[in-house]
Formats: structure tokens, C-alpha cells, sequence
């Protein structure tokens, strides 16, 4: 399945892409793009359809659809876009992939902080717009992603130098 995958996806990096683009951000593009429209969908199904747009009372605490959405489908995401990292884009790392998988997830973890005082600067100190913020936010993590993951989660000596 990933050299189908793999196949696939270097067949869409047409030549006009490829003075501007190395071939591994492509890859993680792709990769990236898919699992993150992949996670909108799951959120949107655990939202509507499996927590019924209905709190949810646990005894000790009430979690809200949305937190609860984001609960079920960002592990979910999150496992599937590092399989695609992993099998796809970044397929020459020597890396143990138990290594791979933390370091994957501190990148994540990362992420969600960036965002998350990137949002507090932005729209609770300047008043900026939440979209466009998040937006921006977003353009901000997928580069510093991108050299995280090439640098740090799976990297491969050989092709980092």
C-alpha cells in the first residue's frame, strides 16, 4: 500500500513543481494536506453524528461535543499522518520507529502550544480575527513541522547533511 501511495503521489509532482520544490516537502504536502482534510471529516462525524452535538456528563466533568470531537479524531489524525510521514515522505530514517513515534508526538505537542499562544497574542492581546490568526498560525507550524520532522523525527544522517 505505501509504494502504491508513494507511486501515486510522485506522479503528481509534474515537472513545472519540481525546480521550486524538493521532492520530500512535496510528499509532505500531500501527505499532510490529505490527513488534515481526513481529520476535519472525522471531527465533523464525532461531532454530529456520534456525541449528537450533546455535552456529555461524566460524573466529575462536562465535556462539551466539540472537546469531545477533538478527543476521538486528534489521536486518530495523528496516528495516520504519522504512518503517511513516516512510510511515505520521510521513508529513508534509520530511526527506530517507537523514537520516530514520540518524537512525532512532541512535534505535535509542540504544535498545539504554538497555536494555541500564537491565538492568546493574536486575538486576546492585538484583538486580531480568530480565523485569519489561526490561519497564519497554521502557515507558521506546517514550516516549523516541516523541518521537525525532516530534522528531528526522522532523521536520516545521510540526506541532512
Amino acid at each position: 500500500m505505501k509504494r502504491t501511495l508513494t507511486q501515486l503521489i510522485d506522479r503528481l509532482y509534474l515537472p513545472f513543481v519540481r525546480p521550486y520544490v524538493p521532492r520530500d516537502m512535496f510528499r509532505y504536502a500531500v501527505c499532510g494536506g490529505a490527513n488534515m482534510v481526513f481529520d476535519w471529516l472525522l471531527f465533523f462525524v464525532c461531532y454530529h453524528f456520534l456525541f449528537e452535538k450533546m455535552d456529555w456528563h461524566l460524573g466529575f466533568v462536562v465535556i462539551s461535543p466539540y472537546v469531545a470531537a477533538l478527543l476521538v479524531s486528534s489521536p486518530i489524525s495523528t496516528l495516520t499522518g504519522f504512518w503517511l510521514q513516516k512510510n511515505i515522505t520521510f521513508q529513508a530514517s534509520p530511526l527506530r520507529s517507537t523514537t520516530q513515534l514520540v518524537r512525532y508526538v512532541l512535534v505535535y505537542l509542540a504544535n498545539l502550544l504554538i497555536k494555541y499562544a500564537g491565538l492568546k497574542l493574536l486575538v486576546g492581546a492585538f484583538g486580531f480575527w480568530p480565523l485569519p490568526s489561526n490561519m497564519a498560525l497554521t502557515l507558521l507550524t506546517v514550516i516549523f513541522s516541516f523541518l521537525m520532522q525532516k530534522y528531528f523525527t526522522f532523521w536520516h544522517p545521510k540526506e541532512n547533511l
